[in-house]
């Protein structure tokens, strides 16, 4: 009982062996992570269109439920770029920005993303994110980079502006030009640059000039934060907020409140479907961080009980003012390249949060929105990866063009789209790359018993004999593709008179495909050819006997290829054995 209460939530297992040295190391990058994520949190809750404070308050109880049930050492939980896009997306369809019904709608949609993750975990289907391919996925998130720094453009330049499509917002933000403010576009410029400048260069700099790692990487991380204040302190002191500048306003100076998802039925439909794709392409964006950094630790990673731990997050998110949640790309690997041991630097990340919660916001009074989208546009740009396009070019046409289609669904008809394009089409690809398995025919390697594609080796074959390698297990979606090899290889008049298929890398044969075997046994047997299998591991000879099948076959059952060569070769029609071999 134990060892499962462990299991489901971590926290009893590494909490065992917390000690002082793993206390300081947490806490120092505690530190590190919650300087980047205060201005880093008021920026995404400006894209999820939500208040500045429900950025703070998605950082804060979120954390520390991920620390207890998550099983990732390091893994920063919080306001992601994608997530926050997708709930503006969502959100904005069944309500107005700035009304009570909007936040609402988006403590909703926390609830129900956090409610499926957990039935999923609890479920044990993890394994269901396998089915979006990695160019895929490359390819949504390097479209919606490109659509949140589009998005962020009309704070750069103090316009208004609308859009959910690309087309959409370059449109509209070329209809505003007129509208421009000097004084905003020079100041979310500025800071765009420097931040920039903060990213590529800082640190290198800083260690030329004789500082420690640690203390270069603290500066280059706090960049947005002294971005925050010289603008801040600008717009204040210059009163640029009475020239037209934009700024972020009086923000609750509290600890995250409890608050009330809405559970109308209208409500819960029209968002129920939005909630299921930002918990799939959530998880996998953090599951694929989480299990990046902890390979590099040697340690594990358990993708449903991540389920669990999201899940819980994104339920506490709902009930204290938050918005979805997931696992951070930026801040997890700050939080592991500072030294965090154990979940609890999230904790403490989390309590440096609540204070700035309460003592800070009436600093940021003044802040520039400019500066928030500078913050928005330098941490996405990063995520934009065009280079996919040119390595799936070159490796795969197929994922070239799933990657090409997801990038300009997601463009040009809006991040839903993009997203259940992606799932649609990584399914359909691998739907379309299994209807075709790899079919070899084979011969033998001359002075072994090993057998070798006929188009890759110097083999010696037999014109009366046809072995075919399947190298793919067989189910109903590429059953008859075997089918009709087969028939095209046998034809009338050709010397053929045994064919014998090498099941060596066959893990599975389904319903169809038996069908299909019986099938190409009956025709070949009209033909005076002979059937026979080789290389059949145990489970697939299992089944294959619970059927007619091996009864019915014309011809034998083979321990090894090099058993049926010798005993093929210039052989007759061999009739259906009684006892059919089996698996190595």
């Amino acid at each position: 009982m134990n060892d499962r209460l462990r299991r489901y939530v971590p926290v009893l297992d590494w909490g065992r062996d917390y000690d002082r040295r793993t206390f300081s190391n947490d806490l120092v990058a505690a530190v590190i992570v919650t300087i980047m994520l205060i201005p880093q949190s008021l920026a995404y809750a400006l894209l999820a269109g939500l208040p500045p404070e429900a950025g703070i308050y998605a950082s804060i109880a979120p954390i520390l439920l991920y620390a207890i049930f998550g099983s990732s050492r390091v893994l920063a939980v919080g306001p992601v770029a994608v997530v926050s896009l997708l709930t503006a997306s969502a959100v904005g369809q069944v309500a107005d920005q700035g009304t009570a019904g909007y936040a609402v709608a988006a403590l909703t949609l926390a609830f129900l993303s956090g409610a499926f993750l957990i039935l999923m975990g609890v479920l044990r289907l993890g394994f269901l994110a396998n089915f979006l391919s990695h160019p895929v996925i490359a390819g949504f998130i390097t479209a919606s980079g490109i659509l949140i720094a589009t998005s962020q453009l009309k704070h750069i330049l103090g316009i208004s502006a609308h859009g959910h499509t690309l087309p959409q917002m370059l449109n509209s933000i070329s209809q505003h030009l007129s509208e421009v403010n000097g004084t905003t576009m020079f100041i979310g410029v500025a800071a765009t640059g420097f931040l920039f400048w903060v990213r590529r260069s800082l640190k290198p700099l800083v260690i030329r000039l004789g500082a420690p790692p640690l203390v270069a990487d603290v500066m280059t991380k706090a960049g947005p934060v002294l971005a925050v204040v010289t603008t801040t302190v600008a717009v204040w002191m210059f009163g640029l907020d009475k020239q037209g500048v934009r700024i972020v306003g009086e923000v609750p100076q509290a600890l995250p409140p409890l608050t009330l998802p809405g559970f109308t039925p209208d409500l819960i439909n029209a968002l129920l479907v939005p909630a299921i794709l930002i918990s799939i392409i959530g998880f996998v964006e953090s599951v694929s961080v989480a299990q990046t950094l902890a390979a590099k630790k040697r340690q594990r990673i358990d993708p449903d009980q991540e389920l669990i731990g999201l899940g819980a997050a994104n339920i506490g998110a709902a009930f204290t003012g938050g918005y979805p949640v997931t696992g951070g790309f930026a801040r997890s690997v700050v939080n592991f390249d500072a030294g965090a041991e154990t979940p609890a630097a999230g904790a403490f990340t989390a309590l440096g949060l609540a204070i700035a919660a309460v003592a800070l916001t009436p600093l940021v009074y003044y802040l520039p929105n400019a500066t928030l989208a500078a913050t928005i546009i330098v941490a996405v740009l990063s995520l934009v990866d065009l280079s996919i396009l040119k390595k799936t070019w070159a490796y795969s046409r197929a994922d070239f063009l799933a990657v090409s289609a997801t990038i300009l669904l997601t463009l040009g008809l809006g991040v839903e789209v993009g997203v259940a394009s992606g799932v649609a089409i990584s399914v359909l690809l691998h739907l379309y790359k299994t209807s075709r398995p790899h079919v070899a025919e084979v011969g033998l390697v001359p002075g072994t018993q090993h057998f070798r594609n006929v188009l890759r080796h110097s083999v010696e074959t037999d014109p009366a004999l046809l072995t075919l390698r399947v190298d793919e297990s067989l189910y109903f979606v590429n059953a008859r593709f075997l089918e009709e090899l087969i028939q095209r290889r046998v034809t009338e008049g050709c010397a053929i008179r045994n064919v014998v298929l090498m099941f060596s890398a066959v893990n599975e044969v389904d319903f169809s495909a038996l069908e299909s075997l019986e099938a190409i046994n009956r025709r070949l047997a009209d033909m005076g050819v002979g059937l026979a299998l080789s290389e059949v591991k145990g489970p697939v000879m299992d089944r294959l006997e619970r059927s007619h099948f091996i009864k019915d076959l014309n011809g034998k059952v083979y321990l090894s290829q090099h058993d049926a060569w010798l005993d093929l070769i210039g052989a007759p029609v061999t009739p259906a054995p009684d006892n059919p071999g089996t698996d190595t």
